[in-house]
């Protein structure tokens, strides 16, 4: 797949707007799911104001900051990858990015007025029903067709690739057309995955298959945005190879209703240790713009952090005790707003080349991380006193309410660091002259 790194002819053709203009759309929907996220954390520390809300309380309100923050923040940056890998980004395709970005927050928009009137499937992530699934579903399938068309236009214009990387770019149009799909039929109520009969939650072989996407999405990534270096062609190889090992491992195991307990379970989650010294490897063997580093080295450090409370919040006696309770949320923090805020962001630094520079503010970077770290001890160790009393979180007590107070500081905190990075992008594309796409690489990674 060509690059501006690899053919210097097409680094003129580059217009980086469409990706400025993704990175603000989904740093808008960051501001505004982090504005709600405060305002539910004022809300569980002084219950009473919920009677101030009418009928748009608590309840409504969570399922418009997870689906935000889901579909919008770490999604819409995702679509600027996307741009530069179809080569939408380049000549009148361009033109059309931003109606297409526009699109899908539209279909957002619509989706949060859905769920404050009380639509909802009733599943985690999944709330789009009625009109509002509909109408995202016609902003995906929008955006594939797109793709396409950016594609053919890059034929046309006798952009020429290589036959391994045009089989990727197909396949990988394959893949995407099935999301609009997925997303539609995984949102209907009636359709339920395995459940772990003694936690009500995920089986070790679902968490297993949607970690192994997570990790292939890593392996893909930097094709098309960053060149590899040759000399470490090893680590690329034997990812590739402990990938398929793992899907082998995969196919192994039971599909149905299944506990936590069952050794297989855990011992086969446990198999993604392997990527703690993997995916640093991997990455390692592409040359990355100089911008990115403390956002790679964020990403990767989150990623082993994910990888190792994953796996220790699975075992037996661990999952019993923190299940139902803000320990599991706390995990989710550190997948969401600690390893994938900082992959979106590094991915998104890649692609504006110099323009990356609105997310490498101090202030921003520290912010964002003590306010997540500070969330995560926070919530983990409100949970674990929530696994001994119930009533810990929901009844007002001085411990309880010390815990959540700070809850609501680290809120405000990423908060303001979200609200500076979105100046920032404003700024960037308001600016007079072309942004700038140069991307010099790094002799180490």
């Amino acid at each position: 797949m060509k690059t501006p790194d690899s053919d210097k002819s097409t680094l003129s053709e580059l217009n980086p707007r469409p990706v400025a203009v993704a990175a603000w759309h989904g740093l808008f929907w960051l501001v505004f799911a982090n504005a709600v996220g405060v305002m539910i954390a004022l809300l569980l520390l002084v219950p009473s104001l919920n009677q101030q809300l009418g009928e748009w309380t608590y309840g409504r309100w969570i399922m418009v900051h997870m689906n935000l923050m889901l579909y919008g923040w770490t999604s819409i940056p995702l679509v600027g990858f996307l741009f530069r890998a179809y080569g939408a980004d380049r000549g009148a395709a361009a033109g059309w990015c931003r109606p297409v970005v526009w699109t899908w927050s539209v279909a957002l928009g619509i989706g949060t007025l859905s769920w404050l009137s009380g639509y909802s499937s009733g599943k985690l992530f999944l709330d789009w029903t009625g009109y509002a699934r509909a109408l995202f579903f016609l902003a995906l399938l929008g955006l594939w067709l797109f793709l396409c068309i950016a594609l053919v236009q890059g034929w046309r214009k006798g952009v020429r690739v290589s036959t391994l990387a045009l089989v990727a770019q197909l396949i990988g149009l394959l893949l995407l057309l099935s999301v609009p799909f997925l997303i539609y039929i995984a949102s209907s109520p009636n359709l339920y995955p395995a459940v772990n009969p003694d936690t009500g939650g995920p089986t070790g072989t679902s968490q297993l298959e949607s970690s192994l996407v997570v990790v292939f999405v890593l392996l893909l990534l930097p094709y098309g945005i960053a060149s590899r270096k040759q000399e470490k062609r090893l680590a690329v190889t034997m990812s590739w190879i402990a990938l398929l090992a793992e899907f082998a491992l995969l196919a192994t195991l039971s599909r149905g209703d299944i506990s936590h307990r069952q050794p297989a379970q855990f011992m086969s989650l446990g198999s993604l240790l392997v990527w703690l010294p993997l995916i640093p490897a991997y990455y390692a063997a592409f040359a990355w713009h100089p911008n990115t580093r403390r956002w790679r080295l964020a990403s990767l450090w989150w990623w082993a952090g994910l990888v190792v409370t994953g796996w220790v919040s699975f075992l037996p006696g661990v999952l019993d005790h923190l299940k139902f309770t803000d320990g599991l949320v706390g995990h989710s923090f550190i997948a969401m707003a600690g390893f994938t805020s900082s992959l979106i962001i590094f991915v998104t630094v890649q692609l504006l080349g110099e323009g990356g520079w609105i997310f490498n503010r101090t202030r921003s970077f520290y912010a964002w991380h003590v306010g997540v770290i500070a969330y995560i001890v926070v919530i983990t160790v409100a949970g674990w006193r929530e696994g001994y009393d119930p009533t810990f979180t929901i009844v007002p007590g001085a411990a309880r309410n010390i815990l959540y107070t700070l809850r609501l500081i680290t809120g405000v905190l990423m908060l303001l660091a979200a609200a500076d990075w979105l100046v920032d992008a404003t700024t960037l594309l308001n600016e007079n002259e072309t942004l700038s796409t140069a991307m010099p690489q790094e002799k180490t990674a």
